[in-house]
């Protein structure tokens, strides 16, 4: 460690993944660095951890520096950069910048939870500020969703450009488009390190503009004879004012299901975002529309069971109905881990003879992420001395090190999360690790996933349980039958016996195994019942079911 003042780069998550996006900028001597944290996202459980809706980076790094924590900017309001404020914002307590639209879907998703303040500092993009030692500009960006910004963050030790989430399209269909003219303006004044977006760094070329696939929307909802419903990401307002736009081009009101999707709309309405379309309807208006007259603009499209999509294909929506005939346009592309919820939705609407309508099929989407034709040009206008590749998986981050290498960047700096690298001064490198981890919503706890129970649920999900009830006397007699529950496990084994009876057989073979005066010990009794019950049923079924064996011990 050197009492020497460093630039340092360290993120929480991001890195290593895709979603749950948190990075520490530190600037000082390693003893008392003064940190900004730039975004603060969740991940989204997938079947691995049953009863979990949503991961969280694990803060106690920066918590611990709490006194430090100069202030926390957000760079645009997609859930795995902004979704883990309302949850981690209370152990931090750090100024928050974010722009208008950000500030506005943070508002009403925080609206009704009772005490809950989250002061905010509203920054339009372009703007500029300090945030302790740091010289905070906010660049225009391109992306799936309002107002996403660039960070030029200038330190006396050398401005880093992070990029957030990013794409070059010149017709976003809403908002400002990249500014590339002020992104080249950076570059000239010399940047040491670009903090860019992997997650397209494996395909060529470049990403199709918002406003080619609005084009195409229009085509195919103009050739839908019956209802059409669409579900895309709620966040995505251009993709939302296109449908809205295809849809009054074609002659149908928009019906808005779902309540992400109108929270979205309403903020987006609010901020001027959807100048120049119709009003859109209440569900309750769905079931008096015309059925050639009717578009559904609907959330869940990433398979989420309580989503309106998902309770529609499922003929479970209080309001909304599709028959043979429809058709259901995704807007969207399928998240990793989400593929069986989306194929099993899609695979109920095409058995009800529902047409359906994917990326496979049409230009329907495109992705908010730069291909590589896209990173070379931001590369040319930056001109860094260092790249470090962030927001992606193993595969994205090292396809993007060696483009940047192909870039001429002197330097490549690769880590995960934890990884603390110095950008300045000296040698760029890793000189450090912080604690990291994850943090799981368990219900209402937000708790390691160690203590969260989750392991055991999964272990249940595969084998079952086994709960048992054993009642002695002092002298080690049995005074009660054993009672026993069986969960997840065959009534019978392959020979047609009785689950029940096999286990209740070997609990009291093991229990009468005991010496009486051992008998006294709840614990030995109970382990040795356990033991027996597990056997029991891995020789008959194959499977290790958890085991629960209660022991009382009565005068």
């Amino acid at each position: 460690m050197t009492d020497t003042a460093e630039l340092v780069f360290c993120p929480l998550g991001g890195v290593g993944e895709i979603g749950m996006n948190m990075g520490l900028y530190g600037f000082g001597p390693a003893k008392s660095r003064i940190w900004l944290m730039v975004d603060c996202g969740v991940s989204f459980a997938g079947p691995d951890l049953p009863g979990i809706d949503l991961i969280f980076p694990d803060i106690r790094f920066i918590e611990g520096e709490r006194k430090n924590l100069a202030g926390i900017v957000i760079t645009h309001a997609h859930e795995d950069h902004y979704g883990a404020l309302m949850d981690l914002w209370p152990r931090l307590q750090a100024p928050l910048y974010v722009t208008p639209f950000t500030a506005g879907l943070l508002k009403a998703k925080v609206y009704g939870h009772g005490g809950l303040d989250i002061p905010v500092n509203v920054v339009e993009q372009g703007a500029r500020f300090d945030v302790g030692p740091f010289d905070i500009e906010l660049v225009a960006m391109s992306h799936s969703i309002p107002e996403p910004t660039a960070l030029a963050i200038r330190t006396k030790l050398g401005t880093v450009l992070h990029s957030g989430d990013w794409k070059i399209d010149p017709q976003p269909g809403i908002g400002k488009p990249i500014d590339l003219k002020r992104l080249g303006e950076i570059g000239g004044e010399g940047v040491l390190a670009l903090v860019s977006d992997s997650t397209n760094a494996v395909r060529e070329g470049v990403s199709p503009s918002e406003a080619d696939v609005a084009k195409s929307l229009t085509e195919i909802i103009r050739g839908a004879k019956h209802r059409v419903a669409v579900t895309t990401f709620a966040s995505n307002v251009a993709r939302l004012k296109s449908v809205a736009l295809a849809a009054e081009e074609c002659d149908r009101d928009v019906v808005v299901i779902g309540r992400a999707m109108k929270r979205t709309v309403d903020v987006a309405t609010e901020l001027g975002y959807m100048e120049g379309v119709k009003p859109f309807l209440d569900e309750e208006a769905y079931g008096y529309l015309p059925r050639d007259k009717v578009l559904a603009l609907c959330t869940g499209s990433q398979g989420e069971a309580r989503a309106a999509l998902a309770r529609i294909a499922g003929d479970d929506h209080r309001s909304i109905t599709l028959n043979s005939g429809d058709m259901v346009i995704f807007s969207s592309r399928t998240i990793p881990g989400n593929e069986r919820a989306v194929n099993s939705i899609i695979n109920s609407l095409v058995a009800d003879g529902i047409n359906v309508v994917t990326d496979r099929d049409g230009l329907v989407h495109v992705s908010g992420h730069p291909r590589l034709g896209e990173m070379q040009e931001l590369y040319g206008l930056i001109r860094p001395q260092i790249a470090v590749p962030v927001h992606g998986e193993a595969l994205h981050l090292a396809a993007h090190a060696r483009f940047a290498r192909k870039q001429g960047v002197k330097t490549v700096l690769s880590g995960y999360n934890g990884t603390v690298l110095r950008l300045a001064p000296g040698k760029p490198e890793a000189i450090a690790e912080v604690p990291v981890g994850r943090l799981v919503m368990d219900g209402t706890m937000l708790v390691a996933p160690e203590v969260s129970g989750v392991a055991e649920r999964r272990r249940l999900s595969f084998a079952g349980v086994v709960i048992a009830s054993v009642v002695l006397d002092k002298a080690g007699n049995f005074v009660a039958d054993t009672e026993v529950a069986v969960l997840g496990l065959p009534d019978v084994d392959a020979e047609g016996d009785d689950f029940e009876d096999v286990i209740v057989d070997a609990i009291e073979g093991a229990v009468e195994s005991i010496p009486r005066k051992r008998r006294k010990d709840p614990e030995l009794v109970r382990e040795a019942a356990r033991r027996a019950a597990r056997a029991a049923v891995v020789q008959r079924w194959g499977k290790k079911p958890v085991c629960k064996i209660l022991v009382s011990v009565i005068d």
